[in-house]
């Protein structure tokens, strides 16, 4: 690659795992040329350059981890157990809160206590 330019986030969308591990390789072997100069002796063009390296890397590791992310959303998908850090975070209590089956659940005592005293019902005379 060996350009000035820092990577555009939106070009590493439509590239290939290949391309974009491809892309890493020597984004990180010119970090390594660049810091090797910077020792021996590099201008404040050098830290710059170094910076936006730093940057491009970053960018493109998240663009790989965003993608591989996505494909084990697909694959987990109507699987009955999903991973942890793909399940939604919410809080604490809202994930140990009862969900809407348990919810509606009712035990045997509950259920004879209805059916044998049932809400009563009450007509009230509205006055017109």
């Amino acid at each position: 690659m060996s350009t000035s330019a820092k990577v555009k986030t939106g070009q590493l969308w439509g590239k290939n795992k290949d391309e974009l591990k491809t892309q890493l390789d020597e984004l990180k072997t010119e970090l390594g040329q660049l810091r090797v100069q910077k020792i021996s002796g590099g201008g404040q063009s050098k830290l710059t350059r170094i910076h936006d390296l730093r940057k491009s890397i970053a960018r493109i590791l998240t663009v790989i981890n965003a993608n591989q992310r996505a494909q084990l959303r697909i694959f987990y998908k109507n699987k009955k157990y999903i991973p942890l850090d793909l399940r939604p975070k919410q809080t604490r209590a809202i994930r140990r809160r009862l969900n809407k089956h348990e919810v509606s659940l009712k035990t045997e005592k509950q259920k004879k206590k209805l059916t044998h005293f049932p809400q009563r019902k009450y007509a009230v005379k509205t006055s017109a």
